[in-house]
């Protein structure tokens, strides 16, 4: 079974990393950048649609 992921670009201080859309807050919420502190809905953090669509599917 492969595990499904989610790449993350943080658009203040560039940051990119992956994490499982079990591990984020709803696409809605709020998330924080773990580097720089940027608060913003977790939706904006998405690198691409796809990356948005998998977490609405499996977050």
């Amino acid at each position: 079974m492969e595990e499904t992921y989610v790449r993350i670009l943080c658009p203040e201080c560039n940051k990119d990393w992956e994490s499982g859309p079990d591990d984020l807050p709803p696409s809605d919420n709020n998330f924080t950048c773990p580097d720089c502190g940027l608060t913003r809905r977790t939706s904006e953090f998405m690198r691409t649609e796809h990356d948005l669509r998998t977490l609405k599917q499996f977050g």
